[in-house]
């Protein structure tokens, strides 16, 4: 199983790898809000790289409330399981019910 996930790895690497050098042509980048000639000249891949990473980054911030959400209810559950695990005070479970001894020599 993980030979086909590296070599589906490898197959995605290469794949990506030939679209960036199929669009290496520069390309104009032209800002709407500001004002005058504020263009940037880079290549498209790099305009894709630096738009692709930026969606991630906003995808994780996006993610981050409720991850932690979610590690406060899993705490509060574990802490619930735990205190109703434990018998109360002055219940048959909290007293010590060990068997008796039958005495040494057969008294």
């Amino acid at each position: 199983m993980r030979f086909i996930t590296w070599v589906i790895n490898g197959l995605l690497f290469i794949l990506a790898l030939g679209f960036a050098i199929k669009n290496t042509a520069p390309t104009e980048l032209r800002f709407f809000f500001f004002t005058g000639d504020y263009v940037w000249n880079f290549p498209l891949v790099i305009y894709l790289l630096v738009f692709f990473v930026a969606g991630v980054v906003a995808g994780l911030l996006s993610v981050i409330p409720s991850y932690f959400r979610g590690r406060r209810e899993i705490a509060r559950l574990r802490k619930d399981v735990r205190l109703a695990a434990k018998p109360a005070p002055g219940s048959v479970a909290a007293r010590d019910l060990d068997p008796p001894v039958p005495p040494v020599g057969g008294f």
